[in-house]
């Protein structure tokens, strides 16, 4: 049997002085990134797990970045292509606790002192992502205030309309019936389940035909937080099953903490309003 060589089809073998598939990615930067502070076996695994979230929680931020700013500039059908992939990011993100819950109570012991006082919950990117999309809890500024660069990064998002505020905006340039004061809203606090919006909401749902755009975007936002949820249960169920109820490594009450996390509701009105139709 011939040894297949790729070369005598036109793949190039040679880059010295050309770019390469590890240049172009930068892998080296990216696989030597990982320093465990223990020898336990599975710090590995704790370490790439979140190191891959982060970096899928970057793309989250980039796709809903340019969603914000299609719609806000009324173009709304190309923003939805940019929903779809945040929804299906988090798809990923729930996959990625299959393999850490291969982690037993037993490993995690090994290494948990090594931790310190980090936890997942001083993720940056995170608060962004919950900042972007409305759930703006202002009391998770503080986890950050070491660091005046992260702290001048969530300031400006919280200064910007949330990805629901602009939703809202678009649907009142559609003609749609958004109170005014929605509109003229603090956009620094979270937002608050509101009927009149509700109300709103259910024009478009009771006559999907006459308002299909605006349809199509209130269930972008449905699969997203769909995703979302799922994301956030998944996380309790894996914590619950590594640590029980301890307090978290960042002195959070853990589970109790992460359950409180699963009440919160990013686009209330379009969950309600099934009830109501």
């Amino acid at each position: 049997m011939t040894t297949y060589d790729p070369s005598r089809d036109g793949a190039q073998m040679s880059f010295d002085g050309r770019m390469s598939y590890g240049d172009y990615l930068q892998i080296d930067r990216i696989l030597t990134a990982q320093s465990p502070l223990s020898p336990a076996h599975d710090e590995m695994l704790f370490i790439i797990q979140h190191q891959t979230s982060e970096l899928w929680m970057k793309l989250a931020l980039h796709e809903l970045d340019a969603a914000r700013r299609m719609i806000a500039a009324d173009r709304a059908q190309e923003a939805f292509k940019m929903l779809a992939r945040v929804a299906r990011i988090f798809e990923q993100l729930n996959s990625a606790w299959d393999v850490l819950r291969t982690m037993t109570p037993s490993d995690y012991t090994t290494f948990r002192a090594t931790l310190g006082q980090s936890s997942g919950f001083q993720s940056w990117q995170y608060r962004l992502i919950e900042y972007a999309v409305g759930n703006r809890n202002l009391a998770m500024l503080r986890p950050h205030a070491h660091r005046p660069d992260l702290t001048e990064k969530l300031e400006a998002e919280l200064a910007r309309p949330s990805l629901y505020d602009e939703a809202l905006r678009h649907l009142s340039r559609m003609g749609l019936p958004v109170p005014e004061n929605v509109i003229e809203r603090d956009l620094r606090q979270p937002w608050e389940w509101n009927q009149q919006v509700q109300d709103v909401w259910e024009i478009v749902y009771r006559d999907p035909a006459s308002h299909w755009q605006a349809y199509d975007l209130a269930e972008k936002l449905v699969d997203f937080e769909d995703y979302f949820r799922r994301w956030r249960f998944n996380h309790v169920t894996t914590v619950e099953r590594v640590i029980g109820i301890k307090r978290g490594t960042g002195g959070t009450s853990g589970v109790s903490y992460l359950r409180r996390m699963l009440e919160v509701e990013l686009f209330p009105e379009l969950w309600r309003l099934r009830t109501a139709l």
